[in-house]
């Protein structure tokens, strides 16, 4: 079940644009007002495959994950999002072409829709947010060439410890299995990891 919550400017997100952002309090209401918050429940299904995605996902509580799966039916975990973090098939909402991806909600999950009409205003609004969302976008390109030269070149405890880095405060929220997708290792070789850390960091002196 998904349910729509119609109500004033998501506060989360306001909250985010002043503090973030660096918005005045007048301008992130104004930007904030119109936008939709939704609802979705453990499981849901927020994007399919073949799917075209119509907006970014700002999580103001909860967890996303959005995934690939390949011939053989096996799931490739692309990206977390937990709160205060966005959540987006750029090609598909950019481009319009059909998403090859999925986006699930891991846990109960409030999120804000942000449509491109969103970031025409806001930009037209305040230069501060145009340049903000540039610095996001060059951000996000780093991460995603980092986290490439990871999975090709990198040991599965240097993946392991950079995902530590990037989502220190997921360790406990998602589950192992999902962790190794991400990191394109098995879950034995991730359990085999954490293990040698644990060894490691924690023998007794």
């Amino acid at each position: 079940m998904i349910k729509n919550e119609n109500q004033a400017a998501p506060k989360t997100f306001t909250s985010y644009l002043v503090k973030t952002v660096g918005l005045s309090e007048t301008e992130a209401e104004q930007l904030s007002l119109p936008l939709t918050r939704m609802q979705y429940e453990k499981g849901s299904v927020l994007l399919k495959n073949g799917d075209i995605c119509k907006h970014s996902f700002f999580v103001e509580k909860g967890l996303l994950r959005s995934y690939m799966l390949d011939e053989s039916g096996k799931e490739h975990v692309i990206q977390f999002a937990p709160e205060n973090w966005f959540m987006v098939d750029r090609s598909s909402v950019y481009f319009n072409d059909p998403s090859e991806s999925y986006i699930e909600a891991i846990e109960a999950t409030d999120v804000v829709l942000i449509g491109e009409d969103f970031m025409c205003q806001a930009a037209e609004v305040s230069s501060v947010f145009s340049r903000y969302n540039d610095k996001l976008l060059h951000n996000h390109i780093r991460q995603m060439q980092k986290r490439i030269n990871l999975l090709l070149g990198a040991t599965a405890e240097k993946r392991y410890l950079s995902f530590i880095d990037m989502y220190p405060d997921l360790l406990l929220r998602v589950p192992q299995w999902m962790i190794a997708s991400y990191l394109g290792i098995t879950p034995e070789s991730l359990s085999r990891v954490r293990k040698e850390l644990a060894h490691r960091n924690f023998k007794p002196s």
